[in-house]
C-alpha cells in the first residue's frame, strides 16, 4: 500500500524556490520553516519516502538534503525515532511576530468588580460526573446539528426548575437555549427590528453592553428612570412609540432594587394594552437573603414577557449558557434568527446541564452558594460598619453586589486610591444611561467575584480605599 501524506499524521507546507535546484531548493526551503519557527525544535519531519511522493521528487534528493541538514546541525536523525528538527536550531524572531510584553501593572492584584460569580466554586467534581453521566446516555443524534431551540432535554429540565425555583410558565416548547445572555439579547434585537419596533426603554442605569446590542439592531434606547422601588414603570405609558422595555425586575442592576408589586403590575398593564413586550433579564434572581427570591415577572403574563435566564452568575459564565422562555407568537421568529445566525449551542454542555439540574445538583449548589454569598456580604457589612461607618451599603438584599454610598465628591478619590490600591472596582456613574440625571456618589462592589482565596485581601483593600 503506497503511503499517503494523510497517512504520516502532519502536513508540511514548503516552498522551494525553482531558480535552484531541487535538493538545494528543499535544503533552502527546511532552513527557512526552521529560522522563522515554523518547524519548531523536536518536530518529526516526513520520512523521506513520504515527502518525495509528496513533493514529487526522486527519494534520494530528500534523503541527501536530510543528511546535509543533519551535518549542518538543522537537524537530527536517529534509528527509531525518524528525523527531526534539533534542539539546539532557535527560530529567528521578527519584529512582526513578537508580542509585546504586558505592561506592569495593568491587571489589578484584586478584583471586587461586579458581574462575575466565584468562579473558583464551580462544581467540577459534579459537573464532570454529570458530564459523564449525559455523554453516555446521549443518543447518537444528539452530536448533529440538531434542533436550533436547543436539546429537548434541557428545555424539559429547564421547564420544570424555572416553574418550581422562578414561577415561570415554562412549556418546553418555547424555550430556546443559546450562548448566555447576550447572545440572547442580540436575537431579540433582530426579532425586535423585524417587527418593527423602533424604541426599546431600557432602565436609567445598566450595562451599556445590552444598549449597544440593542442600538446594533437600529433600535432607539430611550431611558427609563429608576430609583428606590426598581423602574419606573408607570412612566411607560407617556412613552410614545416605545415598543418593547428591558427589566431587572427581581434585582435591579446595579441599584440593588426589587420592582415594587405595583410597578410590576403597571409594566404588564402597559405591554397588554399597547401590544409591547417586557424583556426580563433576571440575571442573579436565585440569591436573595432575606427571605424567599422574587418570583418572576413572566409569570404574570407569559404571553408578553420574554424571559431570560443564564447560568453565568449560579454557575460560571465560561459555561457560555442561557435560555428564552418566549410568547407563542415569537417562536417562530426567534428559532429563524437563531437558525441564521447560531444553529445551536453545544450538545454536550446542554446535556451536562440537563443531567445536573434533573439529578438535584443545581439545586445544591444555588443552595450552598446563596450561604458562600451571604457570608461574604455579611463580612462586607460587618467591615465596613467598623471601619468605614460614613459609607451606606445598599442592594444587599440580594445578588452577588452592594453599593457604596459616598459623600458628594467621593466617588473619584475613590477610584483613585483604588488605584493605587491595585483594586478593581467600579463607579456607579459608570452605568448611568446617557439620558439620565447624574445620581449619587457611589461605588459598585462585586463581592461574589473574588476567589475564597483572594477574598479577604480584597475586602482589606477596600477598607483601605475608604478609610
Amino acid at each position: 500500500m503506497n503511503d499517503s501524506w494523510a497517512t504520516f499524521g502532519a502536513d508540511l507546507h514548503l516552498e522551494t524556490k525553482g531558480s535552484t535546484g531541487l535538493r538545494a531548493g528543499l535544503m533552502d526551503a527546511l532552513r527557512e520553516a526552521v529560522r522563522t519557527g515554523r518547524l519548531t525544535p523536536g518536530t518529526r519531519l516526513p520520512s523521506s519516502r513520504i515527502l518525495a511522493a509528496d513533493l514529487g521528487i526522486a527519494r534520494n534528493t530528500v534523503a541527501d538534503a536530510y543528511a546535509e541538514l543533519v551535518a549542518e546541525g538543522w537537524l537530527t536523525a536517529r534509528q527509531g525515532s525518524g528525523t527531526r528538527v534539533a534542539r539546539r536550531a532557535e527560530p529567528r524572531r521578527t519584529a512582526t511576530r513578537a508580542v509585546p510584553p504586558r505592561p506592569v501593572g495593568s491587571r489589578p492584584a484584586r478584583n471586587l468588580m461586579p458581574g462575575s460569580p466565584d468562579v473558583s466554586s464551580f462544581p467540577r467534581a459534579e459537573w464532570l460526573k454529570a458530564s459523564r453521566r449525559a455523554l453516555t446516555a446521549a443518543p447518537n443524534e444528539a452530536f448533529g446539528y440538531g434542533d436550533p431551540r436547543g436539546r429537548v432535554e434541557l428545555r424539559t429540565a429547564l421547564a420544570g426548575y424555572l416553574a418550581r425555583a422562578r414561577g415561570v410558565y415554562a412549556d418546553p416548547e418555547r424555550i430556546v437555549i443559546c450562548a448566555g445572555f447576550v447572545h440572547a439579547l442580540k436575537l431579540m434585537g433582530t426579532v425586535l427590528r423585524r417587527r418593527r419596533v423602533r424604541e426599546v426603554a431600557v432602565e436609567s442605569y445598566g450595562l451599556d453592553v445590552h444598549w449597544r446590542l440593542l442600538a446594533d439592531a437600529g433600535l432607539r434606547l430611550p431611558s427609563l428612570s429608576v430609583d428606590g422601588s426598581g423602574a419606573r414603570t408607570g412612566d411607560l405609558a407617556g412613552m410614545r412609540g416605545v415598543g418593547a422595555v428591558l427589566l431587572t425586575p427581581a434585582h435591579q442592576f446595579p441599584t440593588g432594587a426589587p420592582l415594587h408589586p405595583d410597578r410590576r403590575a403597571a409594566a404588564v398593564d402597559w405591554a397588554r394594552r399597547t401590544g409591547g413586550l417586557i424583556l426580563e433579564d433576571d440575571y442573579d434572581g436565585e440569591f436573595r437573603y432575606d427571605r424567599q427570591p422574587v418570583g418572576a415577572l413572566q409569570g404574570l403574563d407569559p404571553e408578553h414577557v420574554v424571559y431570560l435566564g443564564t447560568t453565568s452568575k449560579s454557575l460560571a459564565p465560561g459555561l457560555r449558557l442561557g435560555w428564552m422562555v418566549l410568547p407563542e407568537r415569537l417562536m417562530g421568529e426567534v428559532v429563524e434568527a437563531k437558525g441564521n445566525s447560531d444553529w445551536s449551542s453545544s450538545a454536550l454542555e446542554q446535556l451536562t446541564l440537563a443531567e445536573f439540574i434533573e439529578s438535584g445538583a443545581y439545586d445544591r449548589h444555588v443552595r450552598a452558594m446563596r450561604l458562600h454569598y451571604r457570608h461574604r456580604r455579611d463580612q462586607l457589612v460587618a467591615v465596613l460598619a467598623e471601619r468605614a461607618p460614613d459609607v451606606r451599603v445598599s442592594g444587599i438584599a440580594a445578588g452577588l453586589h452592594a453599593v457604596l454610598e459616598l459623600p458628594e465628591g467621593g466617588e473619584a478619590s475613590a477610584l483613585r486610591a483604588a488605584a493605587w490600591q491595585g483594586l478593581a472596582l467600579e463607579a456607579f456613574s459608570r452605568f448611568r444611561h446617557p439620558e439620565a440625571a447624574p445620581g449619587r456618589d457611589a461605588l459598585v462592589i462585586g463581592y461574589g467575584t473574588p476567589t475564597e482565596s483572594a477574598w479577604a485581601g480584597a475586602l482589606d483593600a477596600l477598607v483601605r480605599v475608604l478609610a
